[in-house]
C-alpha cells in the first residue's frame, strides 16, 4: 500500500475488504532462490520455493503487442535505479545499461528493447495452476488538518516517541492504544471520517489536502506489530453485510448506517499503522510507485523490481487488462506464486477501481537473457 515498507495489501475480498479487508505490507524477509535448469544465455526455466517458471515466446503473452510499453518505461527506469546496483542470481546490470540508449517516446524501440534483452517466463503455482488472484490498492486522498477542529477530529498518528528506544513486540492492540493515552502528542494530521482513516492505514500511505490547498503526503512509518485481522470478515461473520457488499464502498455504507458501531468494527483488527511525512508514494523497492504500472508481489515468487506482464480483467468487467507492470511493492496479504496487487494510483477514481478488484489473472516474469 506504500512507503518504503508499505502497509497496504488486499485481503480476501478487495481493498477495504482489506482493513476493511487487507493486511499490512512489510519489508520482504527473504527473496526467491532462482535456479537455472538450462544452459547458455537464456535458461529454459527458473523456480522458487512457491512457483515454477517456464520460458515462452512473446506471442504467448496475450495483449503484448497491443500494450503501449512506453507508458511502462518510467516505472522500469525506477526499478533499474535499484536493480543495477544489486548482485545475485539475476544479473540486471547489462539490461539496465542498455536502457540508457532507448527513447521513452518510441514505443516500438521500447518493445524491441524488452524482446531483445529479456526472456518471458510463464509463472505457475506449485499446484500447477497458471491463474491466481489479482487485487488492487491505491493511495487515498482526503481533506484534513494539521490541528484538531470540529470538522477534522479523527487523528492519524506518527510513530510514538516512547517506542523509538524500546519498541514493544507485539505492542498494544488498536483498542488498547486508543484508550491508553500512549498516542497523545503523536498526532500528525486530523481527518473527518474514521473509516477513511482506517482505509489509509490499510493502504499504507495517503495524501491529506489541507484547508489552504497544501498537500500533506504521508507514508508508512511502522506498526504495533499485531497481526492483521479483516474488519470485513468480521462484518460478514455477523451477517452485517453480504459478500457482494464486502468492498470498500459497501463497508463505508455500513459505517454510515451504524456510526455507533464503527469503533467496534475497527477494533476487530488489532493491527495499527503509523505515518510519517514523505515526498511521494514509495513501495518496498524504495522507489516511487507508478499508477497502473506498479504491482505488489510475493518476493518468494518474483524478484522485487522485476518487469512482469499481467493479464487479467478490469473490476466487475470482462474487459481485458493486459499490461507490462513492475514488481515494486510487497504486502502481507500478497502471498503466492501467481498473486499480485495492482496499484491504481491516487484519489477517488483509483479507489473505486481498487475497492472492487478481485479478479483471476495470469502473470509472466521477464528476466534478463
Amino acid at each position: 500500500m506504500i512507503s518504503k515498507f508499505k502497509l497496504f495489501q488486499v485481503s480476501v475480498f478487495a481493498i477495504l475488504i482489506a482493513s476493511l479487508v487487507v493486511g499490512c505490507s512489510t519489508p520482504p524477509t527473504r527473496g526467491a532462490a532462482y535456479r537455472s535448469s538450462g544452459s547458455g544465455a537464456s535458461p529454459i526455466s527458473y523456480s522458487s520455493s512457491i512457483a515454477s517458471f517456464n520460458a515462452v515466446s512473446w506471442q504467448a503473452l496475450p495483449g503484448w503487442q497491443d500494450d503501449d510499453l512506453s507508458q511502462a518505461w518510467t516505472a522500469w527506469l525506477k526499478s533499474c535505479d535499484v536493480l543495477r546496483k544489486r548482485s545475485g542470481e539475476v544479473n540486471w546490470r547489462q539490461a539496465c545499461m542498455q536502457a540508457a540508449s532507448v527513447s521513452s517516446r518510441d514505443a516500438q524501440a521500447v518493445r524491441r528493447y524488452f524482446e531483445s534483452n529479456f526472456q518471458a517466463y510463464e509463472i505457475r503455482n506449485n499446484s500447477g495452476s497458471e491463474t491466481g488472484l489479482i487485487t488492487g490498492y491505491y493511495e487515498p486522498v482526503m481533506k484534513g488538518s494539521q490541528t484538531r477542529t470540529s470538522t477534522y477530529s479523527v487523528p492519524l498518528y506518527a510513530y510514538p516517541n516512547a517506542w523509538r528506544k524500546s519498541k514493544p513486540n507485539p505492542g498494544p492492540t488498536r483498542a488498547e492504544l486508543m484508550s491508553s493515552g500512549v498516542l497523545k502528542g503523536s498526532e500528525i494530521a486530523w481527518v473527518q471520517d474514521p473509516v477513511e482513516a482506517a482505509s489509509m492505514q490499510i493502504q499504507g500511505s495517503g495524501k491529506i489536502r489541507l484547508e489552504n490547498g497544501t498537500i500533506l503526503q504521508l507514508g508508512f512509518a511502522g506498526t504495533n506489530e499485531q497481526p492483521f485481522k479483516s474488519s470485513a470478515q468480521w462484518l460478514l461473520e455477523r451477517k452485517e453485510i453480504t459478500s457482494k457488499e464486502a468492498t470498500m464502498q459497501g463497508i463505508s455504507q455500513w459505517a454510515k448506517r451504524n456510526p455507533e458501531r464503527v469503533n467496534e468494527m475497527l477494533n476487530a483488527n488489532p493491527r495499527f499503522v503509523f505515518f510519517k511525512e514523505t515526498s511521494g508514494t514509495v513501495g518496498a523497492l524504495g522507489v516511487l510507485l507508478t499508477g497502473e504500472r506498479s504491482i505488489a508481489i510475493d518476493p518468494q515468487s518474483i524478484p522485487l523490481g522485476a518487469p512482469v506482464f499481467l493479464a487479467t480483467t478490469k473490476p466487475l468487467s470482462a474487459e481485458p487488462l493486459q499490461k507490462l507492470v513492475m514488481a515494486q511493492d510487497t504486502g502481507k496479504a500478497i502471498v503466492g506464486g501467481v498473486r499480485a496487487d495492482y496499484y491504481w494510483g491516487s484519489g477517488d477514481a483509483a479507489g473505486e477501481m481498487a475497492g472492487r478488484m478481485k479478479q483471476n489473472g495470469k502473470m509472466w516474469l521477464l528476466l534478463p537473457r
